[in-house]
């Protein structure tokens, strides 16, 4: 999960095998966000979640709706039921290509594309140091 502006917020690690749709509530789970101007609990929820047609799911939909969060993702072909979107949501979809320029970020590490480690605590924590060093970057600017 990245900020509208491109930095990480959360992540999790999985293997391959597992459907996207299936960890996007325990990567949701991860998002810890400080409140700005007043102290108190940091915000786990985002009010959106834009994402690619991988994701588009009526039960994900649901459950995610029940929980406060808009789904924005475009339309598979093969769906049964109306689309539960027009245009107008759909257009926050061009700001896609923030999510891609991080995991672009994330492929100038040379560590995370080539794969030296067999371990995948070892991949996580190269991965954390990279998504930090993205972060730092950020802030530094």
């Amino acid at each position: 999960m990245v900020d509208g502006t491109g930095p990480p917020l959360g992540m999790r690690l999985y293997w391959a095998s597992p459907s996207e749709i299936r960890l996007v509530e325990e990567t949701l789970g991860t998002i810890r966000v400080a409140r700005r101007h007043r102290a108190g609990r940091p915000r786990q929820k985002p009010q959106r979640v834009i994402a690619d047609k991988g994701y588009d799911s009526d039960a994900l939909r649901g459950r995610l709706r029940w929980r406060g969060i808009l789904v924005i993702a475009p339309h598979r072909s093969n769906r049964c039921h109306t689309p539960p979107q027009d245009g107008r949501v759909l257009r926050r979809y061009k700001r896609r290509w923030r999510v891609e320029r991080t995991f672009a970020w994330l492929g100038n590490f040379r560590r995370l594309v080539v794969r030296y480690d067999h371990s995948p605590t070892i991949y996580q924590a190269f991965v954390h140091i990279a998504c930090l060093i993205i972060v730092l970057r950020r802030v530094l600017k």
